[in-house]
C-alpha cells in the first residue's frame, strides 16, 4: 500500500513524466551524434576489467602466470573437456596429466631444465597442446615452428631459438631428417612422437611418456621464471629474408588470456580450432583464450570447407576462429539448405574482406564477427566490436595508453615521408598512412631471438619528436571520421597468401639456387576473388642457359611450402632496380599475370603436369573466372 499523500504521488508522477520528456532527446541526440554510445560503454567496461584482472595478477608472488590459470581450471572443473580431437575427448584432468607425464619423461630423457628452450615441430594435435604445458611447468620455453617448412627454413628456424631439443611428430621425421647431420653437429636431442624410429640417432619418446609418472611437477622447477621471460617463440616472416623468431615473453602471454573473454566467451562455450596452432591466431586465441575461461577447444588438423558446418553442428561449436580465406572459401562452397541450421553465435578473427564478410551473414545467418588486428611482435591491436562491416577495429580511450599514429609514406623508397625538421608526418582522416606504435613500458617491442640487425628494422626512430621510438607494423591503414580503422596494404618485401606471411627475399634466394637463374624478383599480385596477393617472380635467365620447368618445380617444392610457390613466372632480360639498387616491384605487381600485358614470356606453375608451362590468355580467363583453382 502506498504511503505517499495524493499531492506526493501527483508530484512524483509530474517529475516521473518530466525526466522521461528530457531522457528521450538525449537518446536520440546520442543516437545520432554518438551512434556505438552503448557499445563504447560495453566495450570500456570490458577493457576496465581486463586491466584490473591482468593488473592484480601481474602483483601476485610468485610470478602468476598462464600456466598457473590452467591448474586452476584443472583443480576446479577437472572433468570438464578440454580438447575433442577426432572422436576422442581430454578433460582438463586428462591435459594436467599428460603434460605431467611428457615433463617427467623431458627431464629423465634430456635433462631439460628452466631457462632452456625446446622446439615444437607438430601439427594441429593434443600433444601440442600437453607438450607446451609440459615445457611451462619446466620452466622452459617453446619455439613454434611451423610444419610446413623444410630444409634450408627449418633449420634456420630451429638455430634462431638457441634450443638443444626438438619435439617432432612422427609423420614429420622425415623433415626432419633432411637436417639431420646439422642437428647432430650443433648436439641437438631429437625426440619423435612414435614408438619406433628408423631415423638414427632419433628417440622414440612417446614410449618414454607412456612409462612415465604423471605426479606433479614441482613447483620449484620453474622458480626463476619471470614475466619477462620468453614464454614462446612465435615465427613471422617480417619484410626480409628467412622467417624471424618473435620473442613473446610471459607478461604478453599473460595477457593474451583475456582475448576471448573479453568478447563475451564464457565456459559453456565449445571453440572450433582450425588454424594452425603454431601461428599467433590459434595459439593465442584458441588455445590461451579457451584456458582463460576453461571452455572446450574443438580441435582439427586443418581447416576443411566440406566439414567445417559438420563439425559445428556434431560439437555444439558457438564460437569459431577465421581468417579471412576460410569464410571465403565457405562462403565459395555449395548451398545446403541447412547452411543456417548451427549453433555458432561469434566469430573472431582478420582479414576478413567486406564482401565476405555481408555474404557470410546472408548465407549463414546471424552471426556476430569480431574482426580484430594484431600483430605476433607488435605492440598495439584494435577490435571491432560493432558489427561494422570491413573495419578492423576502432580508436577508444585504451588508446591514450598506446600511443599510435598513421604516418606518411612512400613505397617507392620504402621510407617514411619527413618534414624538414626530420619527424614524420601524420596523415589526415580518410588518408591512408603507415602505422606505427610508440614503444614504451606498457606497450614494449620484444624484438627477434638472435637478430638483432631485424629488429633494428622494426624501429622508427623522430617520428612525433626527436628521440621517441616507434614499432613499424608494415601495414598500411586509413581511419574515418567515426574513428573507424580500415587495413589497406602492406609495405616493403612481404605479401600475404592463403593466411601465411611470404617474405620475398626467402623465395628469391631459393629461386636463385636454380643454375639457369642470374637474378629473381619476388612479388605478390592480386588474383579476382581472392584474398591477399598470390606469388610471383620476374626472372633473368643466365647466358648460354635453357630453363628446366620441372627441375624447377622440383626445386621449389623441396625448400619451400605450397602457399610460397611462385605461380607465376615472368622472364625478362634484365631486373629493374631503383638509384639505390632496390628492385623495381611497382610496375611488375600492376601489370600482373595478364598475358595481354605482359610482353615478356609469362609461365604458369601448372600442379598436376609437375612443371611450368606458357600462360596462355585461356588460361588466364580460367584463373579469373575461377575455373581453375589456386
Amino acid at each position: 500500500m502506498c504511503c505517499l499523500s495524493p499531492p506526493a504521488r501527483n508530484m512524483f508522477a509530474t517529475s516521473a513524466i518530466l525526466a522521461a520528456a528530457l531522457v528521450a532527446p538525449l537518446l536520440l541526440l546520442l543516437r545520432i551524434f554518438w551512434p556505438y554510445f552503448w557499445k563504447d560503454v560495453r566495450l570500456a567496461a570490458n577493457l576496465l576489467r581486463v586491466l584490473l584482472t591482468f593488473a592484480a595478477r601481474r602483483r601476485r608472488k610468485p610470478a602468476y602466470l598462464v600456466l598457473d590459470r590452467f591448474l586452476e581450471q584443472a583443480a576446479r572443473h577437472a572433468d570438464r573437456p578440454f580438447v575433442v580431437f577426432e572422436g576422442a575427448t581430454y578433460s582438463y584432468r586428462d591435459a594436467d596429466r599428460q603434460s605431467n607425464r611428457i615433463a617427467n619423461a623431458l627431464r629423465s630423457r634430456c635433462a631439460l631444465t628452466q631457462g632452456r628452450t625446446a622446439a615444437l615441430f607438430l601439427g594441429n594435435e593434443p600433444a601440442f597442446l600437453f607438450a607446451w604445458l609440459a615445457l611451462a611447468k619446466l620452466g622452459c620455453a617453446a619455439a613454434l615452428l611451423n610444419c610446413n617448412i623444410r630444409s634450408k627454413s627449418l633449420l634456420h628456424c630451429f638455430g634462431c631459438c638457441g634450443a638443444k631439443v626438438l619435439i617432432a611428430a612422427a609423420e614429420l621425421a622425415d623433415a626432419v631428417g633432411e637436417i639431420k647431420t646439422s642437428l647432430e653437429r650443433e648436439g641437438v636431442t631429437v625426440l619423435v612422437l612414435t614408438r619406433e624410429c628408423n631415423t638414427p640417432g632419433f628417440v622414440s619418446f612417446l614410449g618414454d611418456v607412456e612409462n612415465a609418472s604423471e605426479a606433479p611437477v614441482p613447483r620449484s622447477l620453474r622458480s626463476e621464471v619471470t614475466f619477462r621471460s620468453p614464454a614462446v617463440y612465435i615465427y613471422t616472416s617480417g619484410t626480409t629474408g628467412l622467417p624471424k623468431a618473435a620473442v613473446v615473453n610471459n607478461t604478453r602471454l599473460l595477457a593474451a588470456l583475456a582475448v576471448l573473454s573479453s568478447n563475451g566467451v564464457t565456459a559453456e562455450d565449445s571453440v572450433y580450432l582450425n588454424l594452425p596452432l603454431y601461428h599467433t591466431a590459434g595459439f593465442f586465441i584458441g588455445f590461451i583464450g579457451s584456458i582463460e575461461i576453461g571452455s572446450t577447444i574443438i580441435l582439427r588438423r586443418k581447416f576443411s570447407a566440406s566439414q567445417f558446418w559438420d563439425d559445428c553442428r556434431r560439437h555444439n561449436v558457438t564460437v569459431v576462429q577465421y581468417i579471412g580465406e576460410i569464410l571465403r572459401y565457405l562462403c565459395n562452397s555449395p548451398k545446403k539448405d541447412n547452411d543456417k541450421d548451427h549453433k555458432v553465435r561469434l566469430a573472431i578473427g582478420n582479414g576478413l574482406r567486406a564482401d565476405v564478410w555481408k555474404e557470410f551473414l546472408n548465407r549463414f545467418g546471424d552471426i556476430e564477427i569480431r574482426e580484430f588486428y594484431a600483430s605476433t611482435e607488435g605492440n598495439i591491436g584494435f577490435m571491432n566490436d560493432t558489427g561494422k562491416i570491413g573495419a578492423i577495429g576502432r580508436t577508444n580511450f585504451l588508446h591514450k595508453l598506446f600511443p599510435y599514429a598513421l604516418i606518411k609514406y612512400d613505397t617507392e623508397v620504402d621510407a617514411p615521408v619527413r618534414d624538414s625538421s626530420g619527424l614524420c608526418i601524420e596523415v589526415g582522416r580518410g588518408e591512408t598512412g603507415l602505422l606505427v606504435s610508440k614503444i614504451t613500458d606498457i606497450a614494449p617491442f620484444e624484438g627477434y631471438a638472435r637478430n638483432k640487425e631485424q629488429t633494428e628494422k622494426k624501429k622508427v626512430c623522430d617520428v612525433s619528436k626527436k628521440g621517441d621510438v616507434y614499432f613499424n607494423s608494415g601495414d598500411l591503414m586509413r581511419i574515418d571520421e567515426d574513428n573507424f580503422i580500415y587495413f589497406q596494404d602492406r609495405v616493403g618485401d612481404t605479401f600475404r597468401w592463403k593466411g601465411e606471411n611470404v617474405a620475398t627475399t626467402e623465395v628469391s634466394d631459393i629461386l636463385t639456387m636454380m643454375e639457369f637463374v642470374e637474378e629473381a624478383n619476388v612479388y605478390g599480385v592480386q588474383v579476382p576473388g581472392h584474398e591477399g596477393k598470390i606469388g610471383m617472380a620476374a626472372i633473368t635467365i643466365k647466358e648460354d642457359e635453357e630453363p628446366d620447368w620441372e627441375s624447377m618445380f622440383s626445386h621449389i617444392s623441396s625448400y619451400l611450402p605450397a602457399y610460397a610457390h611462385p605461380r607465376f613466372i615472368r622472364i625478362q632480360n634484365s631486373v629493374e632496380v631503383t638509384a639505390t639498387f632496390k628492385q623495381m616491384k611497382v610496375k611488375l605487381v600492376e601489370a600482373g599475370f595478364n598475358p595481354s600485358m605482359v610482353c615478356d614470356p609469362l609461365f604458369f606453375l601448372n600442379d598436376k603436369a609437375k612443371t611450368y608451362i606458357p600462360m596462355t590468355e585461356d588460361i588466364y580467363n580460367s584463373i579469373v573466372s575461377g575455373t581453375i583453382k589456386l
